[in-house]
Protein backbone atom coordinates (compact mmCIF):
# COMPACT_ATOMS: atom_id res chain seq x y z
CA UNK A 1 0.00 0.00 0.00
CA UNK A 2 1.15 3.53 -0.75
CA UNK A 3 -0.12 6.89 0.41
CA UNK A 4 -1.50 9.20 -2.26
CA UNK A 5 0.02 12.66 -2.40
CA UNK A 6 -2.35 14.88 -4.37
CA UNK A 7 -1.60 18.57 -4.13
CA UNK A 8 -5.07 19.18 -2.65
CA UNK A 9 -4.80 17.25 0.59
CA UNK A 10 -8.38 16.67 1.75
CA UNK A 11 -9.62 14.31 4.44
CA UNK A 12 -12.71 12.19 3.75
CA UNK A 13 -14.64 13.38 6.79
CA UNK A 14 -18.36 12.73 7.29
CA UNK A 15 -21.00 13.64 9.89
CA UNK A 16 -19.60 11.21 12.48
CA UNK A 17 -16.20 12.91 12.37
CA UNK A 18 -17.73 16.38 12.59
CA UNK A 19 -19.84 15.29 15.57
CA UNK A 20 -16.76 14.07 17.46
CA UNK A 21 -14.90 17.30 16.67
CA UNK A 22 -17.91 19.38 17.80
CA UNK A 23 -18.15 17.45 21.10
CA UNK A 24 -14.47 18.08 21.70
CA UNK A 25 -14.87 21.84 21.18
CA UNK A 26 -17.84 21.92 23.55
CA UNK A 27 -15.57 20.47 26.25
CA UNK A 28 -12.77 22.92 25.43
CA UNK A 29 -14.95 26.00 25.67
CA UNK A 30 -16.83 24.58 28.66
CA UNK A 31 -13.59 24.25 30.59
CA UNK A 32 -12.84 27.89 29.81
CA UNK A 33 -16.24 28.99 31.12
CA UNK A 34 -15.93 26.95 34.32
CA UNK A 35 -12.35 28.11 34.93
CA UNK A 36 -13.50 31.73 34.68
CA UNK A 37 -15.45 31.31 37.92
CA UNK A 38 -12.20 30.69 39.79
CA UNK A 39 -10.47 33.80 38.43
CA UNK A 40 -10.74 36.60 40.98
CA UNK A 41 -7.18 37.96 40.91
CA UNK A 42 -4.20 38.27 38.59
CA UNK A 43 -2.49 35.38 40.45
CA UNK A 44 -5.50 33.18 39.62
CA UNK A 45 -5.37 34.21 35.96
CA UNK A 46 -1.61 33.91 35.45
CA UNK A 47 -0.61 31.11 37.89
CA UNK A 48 -3.89 29.37 38.85
CA UNK A 49 -3.49 30.65 42.38
CA UNK A 50 -0.64 28.18 42.97
CA UNK A 51 -3.23 25.57 43.94
CA UNK A 52 -3.02 22.65 41.49
CA UNK A 53 -1.90 19.08 42.34
CA UNK A 54 1.28 17.62 40.89
CA UNK A 55 -0.42 15.12 38.56
CA UNK A 56 -2.42 17.92 36.90
CA UNK A 57 0.56 20.25 36.44
CA UNK A 58 2.72 17.28 35.39
CA UNK A 59 0.38 16.29 32.57
CA UNK A 60 -0.10 19.94 31.61
CA UNK A 61 3.69 20.34 31.62
CA UNK A 62 4.10 17.69 28.94
CA UNK A 63 0.89 18.55 27.06
CA UNK A 64 1.96 22.19 26.70
CA UNK A 65 4.94 20.86 24.74
CA UNK A 66 2.81 18.39 22.81
CA UNK A 67 1.83 20.98 20.22
CA UNK A 68 2.30 21.43 16.51
CA UNK A 69 6.07 21.19 16.76
CA UNK A 70 5.93 17.96 18.69
CA UNK A 71 3.27 16.29 16.56
CA UNK A 72 3.84 17.59 13.04
CA UNK A 73 7.50 18.56 13.47
CA UNK A 74 8.61 15.26 14.96
CA UNK A 75 6.57 13.17 12.53
CA UNK A 76 8.19 15.19 9.73
CA UNK A 77 11.57 14.45 11.29
CA UNK A 78 10.63 10.78 11.52
CA UNK A 79 9.81 10.69 7.80
CA UNK A 80 12.99 12.55 6.87
CA UNK A 81 15.55 11.24 9.38
CA UNK A 82 14.08 8.16 11.09
CA UNK A 83 15.11 6.82 14.51
CA UNK A 84 17.75 9.54 15.22
CA UNK A 85 14.77 11.84 15.91
CA UNK A 86 14.42 10.12 19.31
CA UNK A 87 17.36 12.26 20.47
CA UNK A 88 14.92 15.15 20.83
CA UNK A 89 13.24 13.13 23.57
CA UNK A 90 15.77 10.82 25.24
CA UNK A 91 18.78 13.17 24.99
CA UNK A 92 17.15 16.53 24.31
CA UNK A 93 14.30 16.51 26.86
CA UNK A 94 14.11 13.92 29.65
CA UNK A 95 17.50 14.61 31.35
CA UNK A 96 16.78 18.34 31.46
CA UNK A 97 13.25 17.77 32.77
CA UNK A 98 14.62 15.64 35.63
CA UNK A 99 17.26 18.30 36.39
CA UNK A 100 14.60 21.01 36.43
CA UNK A 101 12.52 19.07 38.93
CA UNK A 102 15.32 18.12 41.30
CA UNK A 103 17.57 21.21 41.19
CA UNK A 104 15.87 24.27 39.76
CA UNK A 105 12.19 24.20 40.69
CA UNK A 106 12.94 24.85 44.39
CA UNK A 107 14.54 28.16 43.37
CA UNK A 108 11.65 29.17 41.14
CA UNK A 109 8.90 28.18 43.53
CA UNK A 110 10.65 29.06 46.78
CA UNK A 111 11.45 32.60 45.63
CA UNK A 112 7.70 33.17 44.90
CA UNK A 113 8.51 34.76 41.54
CA UNK A 114 5.70 34.92 39.00
CA UNK A 115 7.88 34.28 35.94
CA UNK A 116 11.40 33.31 34.86
CA UNK A 117 12.22 36.92 33.82
CA UNK A 118 11.21 38.04 37.32
CA UNK A 119 13.77 35.59 38.74
CA UNK A 120 16.34 37.20 36.43
CA UNK A 121 15.44 40.63 37.84
CA UNK A 122 15.98 39.43 41.39
CA UNK A 123 19.32 37.84 40.51
CA UNK A 124 20.77 40.34 38.02
CA UNK A 125 18.73 43.52 38.19
CA UNK A 126 16.47 45.45 35.78
CA UNK A 127 18.62 45.46 32.63
CA UNK A 128 19.02 41.69 32.41
CA UNK A 129 15.35 41.37 33.32
CA UNK A 130 14.26 43.67 30.49
CA UNK A 131 16.46 41.91 27.92
CA UNK A 132 15.12 38.51 28.96
CA UNK A 133 11.48 39.61 29.12
CA UNK A 134 11.60 41.21 25.65
CA UNK A 135 13.40 38.28 24.01
CA UNK A 136 11.01 35.78 25.63
CA UNK A 137 7.93 37.73 24.55
CA UNK A 138 9.17 37.91 20.95
CA UNK A 139 9.99 34.19 20.95
CA UNK A 140 6.50 33.25 22.17
CA UNK A 141 4.85 35.27 19.43
CA UNK A 142 6.99 33.56 16.80
CA UNK A 143 6.43 30.06 18.20
CA UNK A 144 2.70 30.67 18.67
CA UNK A 145 2.64 31.40 14.95
CA UNK A 146 3.96 27.88 14.25
CA UNK A 147 1.17 26.28 16.23
CA UNK A 148 -1.44 28.58 14.72
CA UNK A 149 -0.27 27.95 11.15
CA UNK A 150 -0.55 24.19 11.54
CA UNK A 151 -3.86 24.47 13.38
CA UNK A 152 -5.20 26.57 10.51
CA UNK A 153 -3.80 24.08 8.02
CA UNK A 154 -5.88 21.32 9.59
CA UNK A 155 -9.00 23.51 9.42
CA UNK A 156 -8.18 24.22 5.77
CA UNK A 157 -7.81 20.51 5.04
CA UNK A 158 -11.06 19.58 6.78
CA UNK A 159 -13.29 22.32 5.40
CA UNK A 160 -11.44 23.51 2.32
CA UNK A 161 -11.33 27.11 3.52
CA UNK A 162 -8.66 29.51 2.39
CA UNK A 163 -5.69 29.62 4.73
CA UNK A 164 -6.30 33.18 5.96
CA UNK A 165 -9.87 32.30 6.95
CA UNK A 166 -8.63 29.18 8.73
CA UNK A 167 -6.01 31.23 10.59
CA UNK A 168 -8.61 33.63 11.95
CA UNK A 169 -11.08 30.90 12.98
CA UNK A 170 -8.38 28.83 14.68
CA UNK A 171 -7.05 31.89 16.50
CA UNK A 172 -10.52 32.80 17.79
CA UNK A 173 -11.02 29.34 19.29
CA UNK A 174 -7.79 29.49 21.30
CA UNK A 175 -8.44 33.11 22.24
CA UNK A 176 -11.87 32.27 23.64
CA UNK A 177 -10.90 29.77 26.32
CA UNK A 178 -7.54 31.37 27.17
CA UNK A 179 -9.12 34.78 27.74
CA UNK A 180 -11.98 33.32 29.75
CA UNK A 181 -10.12 31.18 32.26
CA UNK A 182 -6.46 32.18 32.04
CA UNK A 183 -3.83 29.59 32.99
CA UNK A 184 -6.33 27.30 34.74
CA UNK A 185 -8.35 26.98 31.52
CA UNK A 186 -5.16 26.34 29.56
CA UNK A 187 -3.89 23.73 32.05
CA UNK A 188 -7.12 21.76 32.40
CA UNK A 189 -7.57 21.81 28.64
CA UNK A 190 -4.00 20.57 28.29
CA UNK A 191 -4.77 17.61 30.55
CA UNK A 192 -7.84 16.81 28.41
CA UNK A 193 -5.81 17.34 25.25
CA UNK A 194 -3.08 14.96 26.44
CA UNK A 195 -5.52 12.04 26.59
CA UNK A 196 -7.21 13.02 23.32
CA UNK A 197 -3.85 13.18 21.54
CA UNK A 198 -2.75 9.76 22.81
CA UNK A 199 -6.13 8.23 21.96
CA UNK A 200 -5.84 9.66 18.44
CA UNK A 201 -2.25 8.77 17.60
CA UNK A 202 -1.85 5.35 19.24
CA UNK A 203 -4.34 3.63 16.88
CA UNK A 204 -2.69 5.36 13.93
CA UNK A 205 0.67 3.87 14.90
CA UNK A 206 -0.79 0.39 15.38
CA UNK A 207 -2.66 0.42 12.06
CA UNK A 208 0.35 1.87 10.26
CA UNK A 209 2.70 -0.80 11.61
CA UNK A 210 0.21 -3.46 10.60
CA UNK A 211 0.20 -2.10 7.02
CA UNK A 212 3.98 -2.37 6.70
CA UNK A 213 4.33 -5.77 8.39
CA UNK A 214 5.21 -4.65 11.91
CA UNK A 215 8.42 -3.01 13.04
CA UNK A 216 10.42 -5.69 11.22
CA UNK A 217 8.62 -4.91 7.98
CA UNK A 218 9.20 -1.20 8.51
CA UNK A 219 12.93 -1.79 8.93
CA UNK A 220 13.03 -3.98 5.82
CA UNK A 221 11.34 -1.30 3.70
CA UNK A 222 13.63 1.44 4.98
CA UNK A 223 16.66 -0.76 4.34
CA UNK A 224 15.42 -1.58 0.83
CA UNK A 225 15.21 2.14 0.11
CA UNK A 226 18.92 2.45 0.92
CA UNK A 227 18.48 4.40 4.15
CA UNK A 228 18.77 1.57 6.67
CA UNK A 229 21.88 2.49 8.64
CA UNK A 230 21.17 6.21 8.84
CA UNK A 231 17.46 5.94 9.69
CA UNK A 232 17.39 2.83 11.90
CA UNK A 233 20.26 3.63 14.29
CA UNK A 234 19.99 6.53 16.70
CA UNK A 235 23.77 7.09 16.82
CA UNK A 236 25.76 8.83 15.42
CA UNK A 237 22.80 10.65 13.81
CA UNK A 238 24.77 12.20 10.96
CA UNK A 239 21.67 12.55 8.79
CA UNK A 240 19.95 14.56 11.54
CA UNK A 241 22.87 16.85 12.31
CA UNK A 242 24.17 17.12 8.71
CA UNK A 243 27.65 16.60 10.21
CA UNK A 244 29.48 13.90 8.21
CA UNK A 245 32.08 13.13 10.86
CA UNK A 246 30.48 10.63 13.32
CA UNK A 247 32.45 11.90 16.33
CA UNK A 248 31.55 15.53 15.67
CA UNK A 249 27.94 14.51 15.06
CA UNK A 250 27.77 12.82 18.47
CA UNK A 251 29.35 15.87 20.11
CA UNK A 252 26.81 18.10 18.39
CA UNK A 253 23.95 15.93 19.65
CA UNK A 254 25.25 15.58 23.21
CA UNK A 255 26.43 19.15 23.80
CA UNK A 256 24.46 21.19 21.24
CA UNK A 257 21.11 19.44 21.60
CA UNK A 258 21.42 17.45 24.84
CA UNK A 259 23.03 20.17 26.93
CA UNK A 260 22.66 23.70 25.53
CA UNK A 261 19.36 23.54 23.61
CA UNK A 262 17.68 21.00 25.89
CA UNK A 263 18.60 22.51 29.24
CA UNK A 264 18.10 25.98 27.82
CA UNK A 265 14.56 25.10 26.79
CA UNK A 266 13.31 22.91 29.62
CA UNK A 267 14.88 24.72 32.58
CA UNK A 268 14.45 28.38 31.62
CA UNK A 269 11.50 28.42 29.20
CA UNK A 270 8.62 29.98 31.12
CA UNK A 271 6.07 28.22 28.90
CA UNK A 272 6.98 24.98 30.67
CA UNK A 273 8.07 26.34 34.05
CA UNK A 274 4.77 28.25 34.40
CA UNK A 275 2.87 24.95 34.64
CA UNK A 276 5.04 23.67 37.47
CA UNK A 277 4.82 27.04 39.27
CA UNK A 278 1.03 26.64 39.41
CA UNK A 279 1.50 23.64 41.77
CA UNK A 280 0.31 23.79 45.36
CA UNK A 281 3.69 23.18 47.07
CA UNK A 282 7.43 23.03 46.44
CA UNK A 283 7.52 19.23 46.25
CA UNK A 284 4.51 19.22 43.90
CA UNK A 285 6.28 21.79 41.73
CA UNK A 286 9.36 19.56 41.69
CA UNK A 287 7.34 16.49 40.76
CA UNK A 288 5.51 18.23 37.89
CA UNK A 289 8.35 18.08 35.30
CA UNK A 290 9.45 14.67 36.60
CA UNK A 291 5.94 13.24 36.19
CA UNK A 292 5.87 14.77 32.70
CA UNK A 293 9.16 13.03 31.85
CA UNK A 294 7.60 9.56 31.98
CA UNK A 295 5.05 10.02 29.15
CA UNK A 296 7.64 12.11 27.31
CA UNK A 297 9.83 9.02 26.98
CA UNK A 298 7.14 7.17 25.04
CA UNK A 299 5.81 9.95 22.81
CA UNK A 300 8.30 8.94 20.04
CA UNK A 301 6.36 5.71 19.51
CA UNK A 302 3.18 7.58 18.53
CA UNK A 303 4.81 10.52 16.76
CA UNK A 304 8.11 9.50 15.14
CA UNK A 305 6.99 6.02 14.06
CA UNK A 306 3.95 7.28 12.07
CA UNK A 307 6.34 9.64 10.28
CA UNK A 308 8.68 6.78 9.46
CA UNK A 309 5.75 4.70 8.22
CA UNK A 310 4.56 7.58 6.04
CA UNK A 311 8.10 7.85 4.69
CA UNK A 312 7.96 4.32 3.28
CA UNK A 313 4.33 4.49 2.13
CA UNK A 314 4.54 7.64 0.00
CA UNK A 315 3.75 6.89 -3.60
CA UNK A 316 6.21 6.63 -6.42
CA UNK A 317 4.61 9.77 -7.84
CA UNK A 318 5.72 11.79 -4.82
CA UNK A 319 9.22 10.37 -5.00
CA UNK A 320 9.40 11.21 -8.67
CA UNK A 321 8.38 14.77 -7.89
CA UNK A 322 11.10 14.99 -5.26
CA UNK A 323 13.66 13.60 -7.71
CA UNK A 324 12.64 16.17 -10.31
CA UNK A 325 13.24 19.05 -7.94
CA UNK A 326 9.76 19.43 -6.42
CA UNK A 327 10.44 18.75 -2.76
CA UNK A 328 8.17 16.59 -0.63
CA UNK A 329 6.57 18.48 2.28
CA UNK A 330 7.47 16.32 5.28
CA UNK A 331 5.09 18.38 7.45
CA UNK A 332 2.20 16.57 5.72
CA UNK A 333 3.42 13.07 6.64
CA UNK A 334 0.98 12.61 9.50
CA UNK A 335 -1.92 13.97 7.45
CA UNK A 336 -1.29 11.41 4.71
CA UNK A 337 -1.35 8.66 7.32
CA UNK A 338 -4.57 9.91 8.90
CA UNK A 339 -6.32 10.36 5.56
CA UNK A 340 -5.46 7.01 4.01
CA UNK A 341 -5.36 4.65 7.01
CA UNK A 342 -8.16 5.67 9.38
CA UNK A 343 -11.88 4.95 8.93
CA UNK A 344 -14.55 7.53 9.70
CA UNK A 345 -15.04 7.96 13.41
CA UNK A 346 -11.38 7.25 14.10
CA UNK A 347 -10.66 9.92 11.51
CA UNK A 348 -12.67 12.43 13.54
CA UNK A 349 -10.85 11.40 16.72
CA UNK A 350 -7.47 11.84 14.99
CA UNK A 351 -8.46 15.28 13.72
CA UNK A 352 -9.59 16.23 17.23
CA UNK A 353 -6.21 15.01 18.49
CA UNK A 354 -4.34 17.19 16.03
CA UNK A 355 -6.51 20.19 16.84
CA UNK A 356 -5.93 19.49 20.53
CA UNK A 357 -2.17 19.41 20.11
CA UNK A 358 -2.00 22.62 18.13
CA UNK A 359 -4.30 24.45 20.53
CA UNK A 360 -2.32 23.18 23.52
CA UNK A 361 0.89 24.51 22.03
CA UNK A 362 -0.53 27.87 21.05
CA UNK A 363 -2.41 28.34 24.34
CA UNK A 364 0.81 27.58 26.24
CA UNK A 365 2.67 30.24 24.26
CA UNK A 366 -0.10 32.81 24.68
CA UNK A 367 -0.61 32.21 28.41
CA UNK A 368 3.14 32.52 29.04
CA UNK A 369 3.30 35.66 26.90
CA UNK A 370 0.45 37.41 28.70
CA UNK A 371 2.06 36.74 32.09
CA UNK A 372 5.47 38.10 31.09
CA UNK A 373 3.96 41.06 29.25
CA UNK A 374 1.66 42.01 32.14
CA UNK A 375 3.99 41.46 35.08
CA UNK A 376 7.48 41.87 33.67
CA UNK A 377 6.95 44.57 31.06
CA UNK A 378 3.76 46.54 31.64
CA UNK A 379 3.66 46.54 35.46
CA UNK A 380 7.43 46.91 35.87
CA UNK A 381 8.25 49.52 33.24
CA UNK A 382 5.06 51.16 31.96
CA UNK A 383 2.26 51.50 34.55
CA UNK A 384 3.20 50.75 38.17
CA UNK A 385 1.24 50.48 41.42
CA UNK A 386 -2.21 49.94 39.98
CA UNK A 387 -4.90 47.75 41.61
CA UNK A 388 -4.70 44.01 40.92
CA UNK A 389 -7.79 44.11 38.73
CA UNK A 390 -6.06 46.49 36.36
CA UNK A 391 -3.29 43.97 35.62
CA UNK A 392 -5.87 41.22 35.21
CA UNK A 393 -7.45 43.34 32.46
CA UNK A 394 -4.04 43.99 30.92
CA UNK A 395 -3.45 40.24 30.80
CA UNK A 396 -6.68 39.65 28.91
CA UNK A 397 -5.93 42.45 26.42
CA UNK A 398 -2.39 41.06 26.01
CA UNK A 399 -3.93 37.68 25.17
CA UNK A 400 -5.99 39.30 22.41
CA UNK A 401 -3.02 41.24 21.03
CA UNK A 402 -0.74 38.19 21.08
CA UNK A 403 -3.32 36.16 19.16
CA UNK A 404 -3.55 38.85 16.47
CA UNK A 405 0.25 39.05 16.16
CA UNK A 406 0.47 35.23 15.97
CA UNK A 407 -1.70 35.35 12.84
CA UNK A 408 1.07 37.42 11.26
CA UNK A 409 3.98 35.30 12.52
CA UNK A 410 2.22 32.18 11.22
CA UNK A 411 3.28 33.22 7.72
CA UNK A 412 6.94 32.70 8.65
CA UNK A 413 6.29 29.08 9.61
CA UNK A 414 4.70 28.40 6.22
CA UNK A 415 8.07 28.95 4.50
CA UNK A 416 9.65 25.82 6.02
CA UNK A 417 9.15 22.30 4.68
CA UNK A 418 10.28 20.98 8.06
CA UNK A 419 9.27 23.34 10.87
CA UNK A 420 11.80 21.78 13.25
CA UNK A 421 14.54 23.62 11.34
CA UNK A 422 12.78 26.92 12.06
CA UNK A 423 12.04 26.10 15.68
CA UNK A 424 15.54 24.93 16.59
CA UNK A 425 16.90 28.14 15.08
CA UNK A 426 14.63 30.16 17.38
CA UNK A 427 15.73 28.12 20.41
CA UNK A 428 19.36 28.84 19.56
CA UNK A 429 18.60 32.57 19.56
CA UNK A 430 16.53 32.77 22.73
CA UNK A 431 17.04 29.75 25.00
CA UNK A 432 20.72 28.88 24.67
CA UNK A 433 22.13 32.22 25.91
CA UNK A 434 19.51 32.43 28.67
CA UNK A 435 20.54 29.02 29.97
CA UNK A 436 24.21 30.04 30.05
CA UNK A 437 23.41 33.19 32.05
CA UNK A 438 20.98 31.37 34.30
CA UNK A 439 23.19 28.42 35.20
CA UNK A 440 26.22 30.65 35.83
CA UNK A 441 24.21 33.00 38.02
CA UNK A 442 22.66 30.16 40.01
CA UNK A 443 25.93 28.42 40.87
CA UNK A 444 28.46 31.30 40.80
CA UNK A 445 27.70 33.90 43.44
CA UNK A 446 30.28 36.38 42.13
CA UNK A 447 28.59 36.81 38.75
CA UNK A 448 27.55 40.45 38.48
CA UNK A 449 24.37 42.14 37.22
CA UNK A 450 26.30 43.73 34.36
CA UNK A 451 27.61 40.31 33.31
CA UNK A 452 24.03 39.05 33.30
CA UNK A 453 22.71 41.34 30.59
CA UNK A 454 25.93 41.62 28.53
CA UNK A 455 26.22 37.83 28.40
CA UNK A 456 22.61 37.49 27.26
CA UNK A 457 22.97 40.05 24.49
CA UNK A 458 26.35 38.71 23.32
CA UNK A 459 25.15 35.11 23.25
CA UNK A 460 22.03 36.00 21.27
CA UNK A 461 24.04 37.99 18.73
CA UNK A 462 26.51 35.09 18.37
CA UNK A 463 23.68 32.66 17.53
CA UNK A 464 22.21 35.09 15.01
CA UNK A 465 25.57 35.65 13.30
CA UNK A 466 26.30 31.92 13.06
CA UNK A 467 22.83 31.26 11.63
CA UNK A 468 23.06 34.06 9.07
CA UNK A 469 26.43 32.72 7.91
CA UNK A 470 24.92 29.25 7.37
CA UNK A 471 23.21 27.83 4.30
CA UNK A 472 19.38 27.98 4.17
CA UNK A 473 19.06 28.21 7.94
CA UNK A 474 17.20 31.53 7.79
CA UNK A 475 15.95 31.33 4.23
CA UNK A 476 16.66 34.51 2.28
CA UNK A 477 18.71 35.96 5.17
CA UNK A 478 21.31 33.17 4.96
CA UNK A 479 24.60 34.00 3.27
CA UNK A 480 25.94 30.49 2.67
CA UNK A 481 29.43 31.29 4.03
CA UNK A 482 29.46 27.84 5.61
CA UNK A 483 27.51 24.85 4.32
CA UNK A 484 26.05 23.11 7.37
CA UNK A 485 22.26 23.35 7.18
CA UNK A 486 19.08 22.25 8.93
CA UNK A 487 19.03 21.18 12.56
CA UNK A 488 22.76 20.56 12.77
CA UNK A 489 23.27 24.25 12.09
CA UNK A 490 20.96 25.05 15.00
CA UNK A 491 23.08 22.91 17.32
CA UNK A 492 26.21 24.78 16.26
CA UNK A 493 24.52 28.17 16.69
CA UNK A 494 23.32 27.18 20.17
CA UNK A 495 26.83 26.08 21.16
CA UNK A 496 28.22 29.37 19.89
CA UNK A 497 25.62 31.30 21.90
CA UNK A 498 26.41 29.35 25.07
CA UNK A 499 30.20 29.66 24.77
CA UNK A 500 30.14 33.38 23.91
CA UNK A 501 27.69 34.07 26.74
CA UNK A 502 29.89 32.25 29.29
CA UNK A 503 33.11 33.91 28.11
CA UNK A 504 31.60 37.41 28.08
CA UNK A 505 29.97 36.85 31.49
CA UNK A 506 33.24 35.72 33.08
CA UNK A 507 35.24 38.59 31.60
CA UNK A 508 32.68 41.24 32.59
CA UNK A 509 32.39 39.79 36.09
CA UNK A 510 36.12 40.30 36.58
CA UNK A 511 35.77 44.07 36.11
CA UNK A 512 32.36 44.84 37.66
CA UNK A 513 30.87 44.69 41.14
CA UNK A 514 28.71 41.75 42.31
CA UNK A 515 25.58 41.97 44.44
CA UNK A 516 25.97 41.64 48.23
CA UNK A 517 25.58 38.03 49.41
CA UNK A 518 22.72 39.12 51.65
CA UNK A 519 20.60 39.78 48.54
CA UNK A 520 21.27 36.40 46.95
CA UNK A 521 19.63 34.00 49.39
CA UNK A 522 17.15 31.85 47.47
CA UNK A 523 18.79 32.86 44.18
CA UNK A 524 22.25 31.23 44.41
CA UNK A 525 22.65 27.56 45.30
CA UNK A 526 25.53 27.89 47.79
CA UNK A 527 23.84 30.73 49.69
CA UNK A 528 20.43 29.08 50.09
CA UNK A 529 19.84 26.87 53.17
CA UNK A 530 18.26 23.51 52.39
CA UNK A 531 15.32 24.23 54.67
CA UNK A 532 14.26 26.95 52.21
CA UNK A 533 13.44 24.16 49.75
CA UNK A 534 10.82 22.45 51.91
CA UNK A 535 7.25 23.23 52.89
CA UNK A 536 6.60 22.98 56.61
CA UNK A 537 3.03 21.75 56.09
CA UNK A 538 3.80 18.93 53.66
CA UNK A 539 4.62 16.29 56.26
CA UNK A 540 6.41 13.06 55.39
CA UNK A 541 6.35 12.11 51.72
CA UNK A 542 5.97 8.51 50.60
CA UNK A 543 8.66 7.13 48.31
CA UNK A 544 6.70 7.77 45.10
CA UNK A 545 6.19 11.41 46.15
CA UNK A 546 9.89 12.08 46.59
CA UNK A 547 11.27 14.01 43.59
CA UNK A 548 14.75 12.46 43.77
CA UNK A 549 13.38 8.90 43.79
CA UNK A 550 11.10 9.56 40.84
CA UNK A 551 13.93 11.26 38.96
CA UNK A 552 16.22 8.29 39.57
CA UNK A 553 13.64 5.88 38.14
CA UNK A 554 13.17 8.14 35.13
CA UNK A 555 16.92 8.34 34.52
CA UNK A 556 17.27 4.54 34.50
CA UNK A 557 14.36 4.14 32.08
CA UNK A 558 15.67 6.66 29.56
CA UNK A 559 19.13 5.06 29.63
CA UNK A 560 17.54 1.68 28.84
CA UNK A 561 15.61 3.17 25.91
CA UNK A 562 18.79 4.71 24.51
CA UNK A 563 20.54 1.35 24.68
CA UNK A 564 17.66 -0.54 23.01
CA UNK A 565 17.57 1.79 20.00
CA UNK A 566 21.33 2.38 19.80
Amino acid sequence: MVLATESALRLGTNWVDYLLIAIYFVFVLGIGVMARRAVSSSLDFFLSGRSLPAWVTGLAFISANLGAVEIVGMSANGAQYGIPTVHYFWIGAVPAMLFLGVVMMPFYYGSKVRSVPEFMRMRFGPTAHLVNALSFAIAQLLIAGINLFLLAKIVEVILGWQLWVSLIVAALIVLAYTTLGGLSAAIYNEVLQFFVIVAALLPLTIIGLNKVGGYGGLKDKITAAGNGHAQLSSWPGTNLTAIDNPVLSVLGLVFGLGFVLSFGYWTTNFVEVQRAMASKSISAAQRAPIIGAFPKMFIPFIVIFPGMIAGVLVSAVAKAKADSGSSFDFNNSLLYMIRDLLPNGMLGLAIAGLLASFMAGMAANISAFNTVFSYDLWQTYVVKDKPDGYYLSVGRWATLAATVVAIGTATFASQYQNIMNYLQTLFGFFNAPLFATFILGMFWKKMTPTAGWTGLVSGTLAAIVVSVLGTDVLGSLSTGVWSLSGQGASFVAALAAFIVDVVVSVVVTMVTAPKPESELRGLVYSLTPKEDFHDDNEGVLTWYQKPTVLAGIGAVMVIVLNIIFW
